[in-house]
């Protein structure tokens, strides 16, 4: 298995800034990875996406193997030739939308049978058939090993039990994967919030031998504070040298935090879907262009952003879209929010370089406070 050269460049506090290389091409970090989940980034031409900054993205095992099916990707060329993508790709293994459904889906040792939500047909995956999806059908340049997602909140003896699970569908994993010349595979750590479990799960997949670690487990509901606490106590236990991904996060407050405690790369669906909602994100905050204050307001979204969509319309005239129900309002918001969370990324990345992060995370933590999420009502009960 081909472990991709990884350069920390500078740091400052715990967040570091650096490259990751790979045969399709470099991956500056702290990267944000804009969501693929059908092989396309919703709303978005692929040149856009490009040009918006994002050096790589993220394809669905999930989603693509039951439509348009693996192996009929595979016929076509494999996803970066489908997607029309040429720069490095990540797949996910399908197990966090398999844990999505619940009422859907039977566990075993050795893997999940799991129902369509598109048409009722039965499924079956497992460690290699995930691998067989993402890094020989799919083509991933990395693919992730097959975990389970675990709830939260759960009981200590539950998020065991899950973390065991994921170790040994690790290592089944890797063993899948085998030798390769240009493609790596990351490993999930587990554990819910017990800071025990994290460290023994984190200590289990680093001697596993992945090409890089995942922090699995987040962004289900913990809210903000609780994810900064779990990743505060996973971090001291992996290798500086490998790279750090949280998967599924997430607002830029989330992103902001994160990297002040030493994470690489990241994951959402938030630009665009935000932007099929409405909600545009900027250096100032978050911004409903739906609401009537905005209906003859002639400013741009962020005219800080060096995107078409963030400088050229005024708000007033997505405000008419939206009201419109015009597809073009999603489409142009979409394309900012992808412009406007890989601009926070180049920023992240420049202020680390520069010595001025901690003065960039004071000044978004201030514009962005009300964002923070929280644990839902029953989980706050039950925590």
């Amino acid at each position: 298995m081909a472990t991709f050269p990884f350069e920390i460049q500078a740091r400052e506090g715990k967040a570091r800034t650096g490259v990751l290389k790979t045969p399709r091409g470099d991956i500056r970090t702290p990267a944000f990875m804009p969501v693929g989940t059908a092989g396309t980034v919703k709303a978005l031409y692929m040149d856009q996406v490009k040009g918006a900054g994002a050096d790589i993205i993220l394809g669905n095992t999930y989603h693509l193997m039951l439509r348009p099916g693996a192996e009929r990707v595979s016929r076509l060329g494999g996803l970066h030739k489908f997607a029309h993508w040429d720069g490095p790709m990540l797949t996910d293994s399908g197990g966090f939308q398999v844990w999505s459904l619940a009422q859907l889906r039977k566990m075993d040792a050795d893997g999940v049978t799991f129902q369509s939500h598109i048409d009722g047909s039965t499924h079956r995956l497992d460690p290699a058939r995930s691998i067989e999806i993402q890094a020989d059908l799919l083509g991933a340049d990395i693919s992730m090993q097959l975990d389970e997602c675990t709830d939260y909140p759960c009981t200590h003896e539950q998020a065991e039990e899950s973390l065991e699970l994921s170790l040994r569908w690790g290592e089944r994993s890797l063993d899948a994967f085998g030798e390769r010349d240009s493609q790596t595979l990351f490993g999930i750590i587990q554990g819910s919030n017990f800071a025990d479990l994290r460290e023994r799960s984190a200590k289990g997949v680093v001697s596993q031998g992945f090409g890089g670690i995942a922090l699995g487990g987040l962004a289900v509901g913990e809210g903000h504070a609780q994810m900064c606490e779990t990743i505060d106590m996973t971090v001291p236990h992996l290798p500086d040298g490998m790279p750090r991904y949280v998967m599924g996060v997430g607002k830029p407050i989330d992103l902001v935090e994160s990297v002040a405690r030493g994470i690489d790369m990241f994951d959402c669906v938030l630009p665009t879907r935000s932007g099929r909602h409405g909600q545009a994100w900027t250096w100032a905050g978050p911004v409903n262009v739906k609401n009537a204050k905005f209906a003859e307001d002639l400013s741009p979204l962020d005219e800080a952003v060096d995107c078409p969509a963030s400088r050229d319309y005024p708000r007033a005239y997505y405000h008419h879209l939206f009201r419109a129900g015009e597809y073009l309002g999603p489409m142009l918001l979409s394309w900012h929010n992808t412009a406007f969370f890989q601009a926070l990324m180049q920023e992240i990345r420049a202020s680390i370089a520069e010595g001025r992060f901690e003065a960039l995370r004071a000044r978004l933590s201030d514009a962005w406070a009300s964002t923070k999420s929280k644990p839902r009502a029953a989980e706050n009960e039950a925590g």
